[in-house]
């Protein structure tokens, strides 16, 4: 005589699950790009973003926590504030950079068109380079609607110095590009 089996699920209580683990980045793999990202600008001097603040007034963001999350959006081809204080609220990576911490789309616009502006090239070149030196950013096949970056395939310390003006000029490019975005 066959023994009729019935399935077995796990328990499924939608509204009752902990929003989230009691450590965001204990769902992040330790060698995860945002992590890289992380260390790369917990390591930048900064001292002329934090020059632009002003004291007295209102607490602000970090400008590091602040700069994480811009430089995180764009090389995830994301410019719009809405789309990135979007990402701060539904995306774990985000919220992770950010400590938890919501800045909304018109803090983000502020940050980059008043801390960011004069430095952001200096800063953005430096990332791409140290990400694309540790073999966390591959130009092979990177784009940002219609700016091709070239294929590379190099170890940056030994890279011409006509090399790195190439892709100092790509970089600029695609910041040219994402000003255009952001002014639109």
């Amino acid at each position: 005589k066959k023994i009729e089996m019935k399935p077995v699920f796990k328990e499924y209580h939608q509204e009752e699950q902990p929003l989230f683990p009691v450590s965001l980045g204990s769902k992040i793999p330790q060698n995860a790009p945002v992590r890289v990202l992380s260390l790369i600008v917990d390591g930048l001097n900064i001292d002329e973003v934090m020059a632009t603040y002003e004291g007295g007034g209102t607490s602000a963001y970090h400008p590091r926590m602040m700069l994480k999350i811009v430089l995180f959006a764009y090389l995830n081809n994301i410019y719009s504030c809405r789309k990135i204080e979007e990402e701060i609220r539904v995306n774990i990576l985000f919220m992770w950079l950010a400590g938890g911490l919501e800045p909304d789309h018109n803090t983000i616009n502020r940050f980059r068109s008043t801390h960011l502006k004069k430095s952001i090239n200096k800063i953005f070149t430096q990332v791409v380079q140290l990400l694309v030196e540790i073999g966390y950013l591959s130009l092979d096949r990177d784009c940002v609607d219609g700016i091709q970056l070239d294929s590379y395939t190099f170890d940056w310390r030994q890279m011409p110095e006509q090399n790195r003006g190439n892709l100092d000029e790509k970089i600029r490019k695609v910041l040219e590009f994402i000003e255009k975005s952001i002014t639109r």
